[in-house]
């Protein structure tokens, strides 16, 4: 089986990760603005991250036994958006501009009534944990499942599940408070243990 993938022509996989590229460029570029709250960046992001699929794409397809690739591909956004938050050893100024964002995005306004609701909403996304603000990016944003998320944190199903739920908490709390006061940014409990500060993974 392993070699009947290994066989296929350049010509085929080409047209297959083109059909890959279609199917989840907005998805990989969406993720990216969320991650980083720049266009360029996410661009930048966006197209690293196609780069490096497209140069284990063979081997991705024997590896996922049929599976879908998308949590592969948003798995490769996130460790390049890791490195990009490790060599600048900060997070990006730049705010997130929802009326932008909107437009490319999927599900999230389902979550809100009202723009100035929606800005609330962004914004405490934004100063959540990275962890919990990956999780929300992904559920929400892209709407991918719990599964999908596990995937592409490299976290059990479990694991994710606890994630999620505690995000959507604290989210939950901050919106209910209009986002009021620095200590709601993190409630002690980062998921990844690494507080908020952005994970080295």
């Amino acid at each position: 089986m392993a070699d009947k993938v290994s066989q296929k022509s350049k010509a085929q996989l080409d047209a297959e990760f083109s059909d890959l590229y279609r199917a989840h460029l907005r998805d990989v570029y969406s993720y990216a603005y969320y991650r980083v709250g720049d266009h360029h960046d996410a661009e930048d992001l966006t197209e690293q991250t196609f780069l490096q699929a497209y140069r284990h794409f063979e081997r991705a397809q024997r590896e996922s036994d049929g599976r879908p690739l998308r949590p592969w591909l948003i798995r490769i956004a996130h460790n390049l958006a890791a490195n990009l938050y490790r060599d600048r050893s900060r997070k990006p100024a730049t705010p997130i501009d929802e009326t932008t964002t909107l437009a490319a995005l999927h599900t999230t306004e389902q979550l809100v009534e009202g723009r100035d609701e929606l800005s609330r909403v962004l914004d405490g996304v934004r100063q959540l944990p990275d962890d919990r603000r990956e999780a929300l990016i992904m559920r929400f944003a892209l709407g991918m499942d719990n599964r999908e998320i596990a995937r592409a944190l490299g976290r059990s199903d479990g694991a994710t599940k606890v994630l999620i739920h505690r995000a959507i908490k604290q989210l939950e709390e901050r919106v209910g408070h209009g986002g009021e006061g620095p200590a709601e940014a993190n409630d002690g409990r980062s998921d990844s243990g690494a507080g908020s500060q952005p994970a080295a993974r």
